[in-house]
């Protein structure tokens, strides 16, 4: 088939003079023509010649090395036809590639590493479906370094993003990868069918990296916050008010993420006109409806929000602060847009205070009638309703009550308590 090259490892010798790259191709499938496979071949050794060039200084050999995958897995593509259609055989395909060079760009990637993109086409396909061209893709995570974000994740995931802020890539699990191929097929026919058009995550890519026998699974998203308006306060909701409220060590973060309880004692609410509400709330019902048939739960609405008039105060502050200090400021914070001649992706016209640009910050709706922008999204999606739920249910049951609002219940329930939740908040 097309895509069976796509699954092929690479190996990668320096021979002495470290010049040239032998490559060996395990073909997949048997359907391989040889002629493909020879002028895949005369690529390659072209391709990574070439490769050489490019610099992918990290402080992390990890991010070195997804730096270098992605580059990599995204130039292979450009030189894949985009199929008419995807196959059931794209969605368990791989592309693996295999580096053991000591001359490898040796101060800033390790010698020895292996990189192995999952279903390469699919997450093509998906980019394309929500506007993300490969290049502007394989420019934000390559161009600088991803940057380390504060947020843990559940069971310690660490977060980074992008350079440009545009997209987040998080560490995950063997078992979020496996319920990631579950879902893939049925979540690209979602995403197909709504027109991208959705509060769910935007996955965008899923890579293993190993680095000295070491594997670490990354997925990449769309940042559902603004990469130019700041957000000052940001909410996890469950919909669930049985310990949900922020930790004393989360509070002391500089931006904490508060929680349920946090949300209501705090008075909070979300003010966004009818039209918006309505959109809002027919992407919510049947975002929620999709994950109850997939039977995933303990998903979360992230809301962050970003206040017009106090990103005006700040602005203009550290606009003062740099006079002051002679331009050795390195800028005024995220709430700067990123004006540098680097930054291709922007567009021309300038954003006025609390405008965004709808094709990226696309999580993003105008408050009315107050000054706020927020940003809400459904995140942590991957978690099947399994015996491990049952089993919490069950012992969080006997500790609260069965009336109480746990926040292990089946799916179903799940989704129905959220949604009512998401549309008492809004007003």
């Amino acid at each position: 088939g097309l895509s069976s090259w796509l699954i092929a490892t690479v190996s990668l010798q320096a021979n002495g003079s470290g010049g040239t790259a032998a490559v060996c191709l395990n073909m997949a499938s048997a359907g391989g023509i040889a002629a493909v496979i020879a002028s895949k071949t005369k690529t390659k050794k072209k391709h990574f010649v070439a490769q050489k060039v490019k610099l992918f200084r990290a402080s992390d050999p990890l991010l070195s090395v997804l730096m270098w995958g992605v580059n990599h897995s995204i130039n292979e593509l450009s030189h894949v036809q985009i199929p008419i259609m995807l196959m059931p055989d794209d969605f368990k395909a791989y592309s693996k590639i295999k580096v053991d060079n000591h001359l490898f760009n040796k101060e800033n990637m390790p010698s020895h590493f292996k990189f192995k993109e999952y279903c390469p086409l699919v997450f093509r396909n998906l980019r394309e479906r929500f506007g993300i061209d490969d290049q502007d893709f394989s420019n934000s995570l390559t161009r600088s370094a991803p940057l380390n974000s504060e947020a843990q994740g559940r069971s310690g995931a660490r977060f980074h993003t992008s350079y440009d802020k545009r997209y987040v890539i998080k560490t995950i699990s063997s078992e979020d990868v496996a319920e990631m191929h579950n879902i893939l097929k049925k979540y690209h026919q979602f995403i197909v069918e709504c027109h991208g058009n959705t509060l769910l995550p935007q996955f965008l890519g899923m890579y293993r990296l190993t680095v000295d026998g070491d594997e670490t699974y990354m997925i990449v998203t769309r940042n559902v916050f603004s990469h130019r308006l700041s957000v000052y306060k940001k909410y996890d909701l469950k919909g669930s008010t049985v310990a949900r409220e922020a930790s004393d060590k989360e509070k002391a973060k500089e931006l904490p993420t508060y929680k349920d309880n946090d949300f209501i004692n705090d008075g909070q609410k979300i003010h966004i006109d009818g039209e918006n509400k309505k959109m809002f709330l027919e992407k919510l019902r049947k975002d929620v409806e999709f994950l109850a048939q997939l039977k995933l739960m303990d998903y979360s609405l992230l809301v962050g929000i970003h206040d017009v008039e106090r990103a005006e105060q700040e602005e203009v502050e550290s606009e003062d602060n740099e006079v002051e200090e002679e331009g050795e400021s390195d800028g005024g914070g995220i709430g700067t847009p990123p004006d540098s001649p680097s930054n291709t992706l922007d567009s021309n016209k300038p954003l006025c205070p609390g405008e965004f640009d709808p094709s990226i910050d696309v999580y993003a709706i105008k408050s009315a009638p107050r000054k706020e922008v927020y940003f809400m999204a459904i995140i942590d999606i991957l978690q099947h309703y399994d015996a491990k739920k049952k089993a919490a249910h069950a012992a969080k049951t006997v500790k609260h009550g069965a009336g109480a609002e746990i926040s292990t219940v089946n799916p179903e329930q799940y989704s129905k308590r959220f949604y009512d939740f998401i549309t008492t908040i809004l007003s």
